[in-house]
């Protein structure tokens, strides 16, 4: 009868080493010692890619038109030394000019080509990143990979044509750098938020005293120097922001959904494409845009309360904050567009490389957001256009996710987060 081993062996023996690597070793640049997950994530993320690119090159109504039309255009006029004073299409921040001008510099292919190579860089490295952060040691999962891995393709080739797998992947690495380099992630988020606003809103969930100090101060130091270099190297380097003034309500807001709704049931209005998007206008249009403003401000003011409430940080506090910041300024927006799902996709992948996040159920409501928005554009956007009860049944779907997610999101983000007052507490002695 063979003898068992000892109880302090028994303790000491460890995994088994990977196969194919003789000492056990895990080695970066040796793909036969990674993980054989990782492999299949490798695997999977590589079909996928080359899914999204076929069918980016069979196209339905010319998905990348705005690459190749506008990008290309503003690409020509900021080379000029110009931003493009006067057109209402221009609605972003003066960082966005680094990501038009980059492809127009790339030799030997066209501008389309250098565009999508850049985002395919740039949803590679998210990926390795967040592969990366999965292996920081214990508490830390693969399921964020996953999710990005996952969920980008559900938009079809979406990503690829428009610029905000980059912003997203910007951030992405300001979050994880934030626990042990708050300068690097402020820097990062700093980079981000000047070629798109939202990610200012990844240092929100902070740890107080050193790790805010540090990240804010830098986020403010990175973004006030990237704008004064382009203010001073550019012309109009600030003319988006009367663009943003005349937006009207969109009509995949929330807004939106609700004036579909109206037209349904005989209210006058009408879809006119200005401003770049297709917007509604006629009476109460005004009214709900108005709506939309003050519910920003409602939840800004929300996100400031509970920023002084709350008491208990935990590792993935940062993470689930972020997203539901980003959450609560994507619901209350006058514009939706389907392509910040990117945005949610990469915070919620980032919130779950934490095993204590407590933004999964969130995570799911995305990912079938995500697919919905699919149905919305570009398959039955058509009948979004039309108002037909099929294309309102999308968007009020669509944006019946998102609104669940963002409310679950703050619930349980407070819940974990800002204690409960004890019984009596708050009564006079």
């Amino acid at each position: 009868m063979r003898e068992a081993a000892p109880p302090s062996a028994r303790k000491e023996a460890g995994p088994a080493p990977v196969r194919d690597a003789p000492d056990g070793r895990l080695r970066w640049h040796r793909p036969r010692t990674w993980p054989r997950d990782w492999l299949v994530l490798a695997a999977y993320w590589t079909a996928s890619r080359l899914l999204m690119l076929a069918l980016l090159r069979q196209g339905h109504d010319d998905i990348a038109a705005e690459v190749h039309v506008l990008y290309h255009g503003w690409d020509e006029q900021l080379r000029g030394g110009s931003f493009p004073i006067g057109d209402v299409s221009w609605q972003y921040p003066p960082g966005a000019a680094f990501v038009m001008v980059v492809p127009g510099l790339v030799p030997r292919i066209s501008y389309l080509q250098a565009f999508v190579l850049l985002m395919l860089v740039a949803d590679a490295v998210v990926l390795l990143a967040l592969v990366l952060a999965a292996h920081r040691g214990r508490g830390r999962s693969l399921a964020g990979a996953w999710m990005w891995a996952l969920a980008l393709p559900l938009l079809l080739s979406l990503p690829l044509a428009r610029y905000d797998v980059l912003v997203t992947g910007l951030a992405v690495l300001a979050l994880l750098a934030l626990p042990v380099r708050p300068r690097l992630g402020g820097t990062l988020a700093g980079l981000a938020a000047v070629i798109k606003v939202w990610p200012v809103l990844t240092v929100l969930g902070t740890p107080r005293g050193r790790t805010t100090r540090e990240a804010w101060f830098a986020l403010a130091a990175s973004a006030g120097v990237l704008l004064l270099l382009l203010a001073v190297g550019f012309r109009g380097a600030f003319a988006f922001l009367f663009a943003q003034q005349e937006r009207g309500v969109e009509i995949e807001s929330m807004g939106g959904a609700v004036l579909h709704a109206a037209r349904l049931f005989g209210w006058p209005g009408e879809i006119k494409h200005q401003y770049g998007s297709f917007e509604f206008v006629g009476p109460y249009v005004s009214t709900v845009a108005g709506a939309s403003l003050l519910l920003t401000a409602v939840a800004f003011a929300w996100l400031l309360l509970w920023r002084v409430r709350a008491r208990r940080w935990t590792d993935a506090t940062p993470y689930d904050a972020a997203l539901a910041a980003v959450l609560l300024f994507t619901a209350t927006s006058r514009v939706i567009s389907p392509q910040y799902l990117i945005w949610l996709i990469g915070l919620a992948a980032v919130c779950l490389t934490v095993g204590r996040t407590t933004q999964r159920p969130v995570a799911v409501l995305l990912l079938l957001a995500a697919a919905v928005t699919t149905v919305d554009y570009p398959l039955f956007f058509g009948a979004v256009v039309g108002s037909s009860w099929q294309g309102v049944a999308v968007v009020v779907l669509r944006n019946g996710l998102l609104l669940a997610a963002t409310l679950l999101s703050c619930v349980r983000l407070w819940r974990t987060t800002v204690p409960r007052c004890p019984r009596g507490a708050d009564r006079l002695p």
